[in-house]
């Protein structure tokens, strides 16, 4: 069995957000803030109590808008720029293949809200088959467990150096170019949480307004030096932005001024 030390943290943050647009104009979707938290910074802190802190430790890649990115993380994590153009999820982790020097990746998508975080999921892994963090499936069903269970990957993976050593830097994606092919071996080890987990990928309004609501229990949350004056039910408002008089804002994501401003139905 792998020890801890011999893992190492990669978020992926460079993804374009365009389902989150007109946001994600104004910042990366990883810097959207979940609770008045980076979603960026909630993937590096599940990753920590597993991989350990810092650039030796925990790696970020970036693109759309990579130079917010580098600003945020600043000397907490390694950070690999994408140019000219991202690679996707496979290509990203072959491109850290020099940082890793050997050593196992877990891997964590930025947009993924996930609460309860990655307890217990390195215990008792082999290091030699890819394990994948997963929920029952709902509407989306990416695997099938041995027996029969549908599952929906919830964006974490533990991947062997052994697998990944072989990955090429270029534009493709994990399942296509490992997944898929450990999957016909039977070799895809699916680590699967209960039906009660909380695991959202944040990306599109309304799945990152949930995120929000739940990490407040519920409540709108209101950023930083936002300054709300009129009314706001179940919504979110980003740090420094501004609600007028008399304004009112139902399940809505207030981002700057009142000119942009998402409203989620339902």
């Amino acid at each position: 069995m792998p020890s801890h030390h011999n893992i190492a943290g990669i978020v992926l943050a460079a993804g374009e957000g365009t389902r989150l647009r007109p946001l994600t104009e104004l910042r990366p979707k990883p810097l959207c803030p979940v609770g008045n938290v980076a979603l960026l910074d909630h993937a590096l802190n599940r990753l920590k109590p597993i991989t350990g802190d810092g650039p030796s430790n925990l790696a970020v890649n970036a693109f759309h808008h990579a130079g917010q990115i580098q600003a945020h993380v600043s000397d907490r994590a390694h950070v690999k720029v994408e140019a000219p153009e991202s690679l996707g999820t496979a290509g990203a982790v072959a491109n850290l293949k020099p940082w890793l020097d050997g050593r196992h990746a877990l891997v964590t998508n930025a947009d993924q809200y996930l609460p309860d975080g990655l307890k217990g999921f390195a215990d008792g892994w082999d290091g030699e088959r890819c394990r994948l963090l997963c929920t029952p499936a709902t509407t989306r069903r990416d695997f099938t467990t041995p027996d029969g269970t549908a599952v929906c990957y919830v964006g974490a993976c533990l991947l062997p150096w052994d697998l990944v050593k072989n990955l090429e830097v270029e534009i493709t994606g994990l399942y296509e170019v490992l997944w898929r092919q450990e999957m016909e071996k039977g070799r895809l080890d699916l680590f699967v949480l209960p039906e009660t987990t909380v695991a959202i990928d944040c990306g599109t309004p309304a799945d990152y307004l949930a995120a929000n609501l739940h990490a407040s229990s519920g409540r709108s949350v209101i950023g930083e030096g936002a300054q709300v004056l009129g009314t706001v039910t179940d919504s979110v408002v980003w740090p420094g932005a501004y609600v007028g008089p008399g304004e009112v804002l139902e399940r809505q994501i207030r981002a700057g001024t009142r000119e942009l401003s998402v409203t989620v139905a339902g």
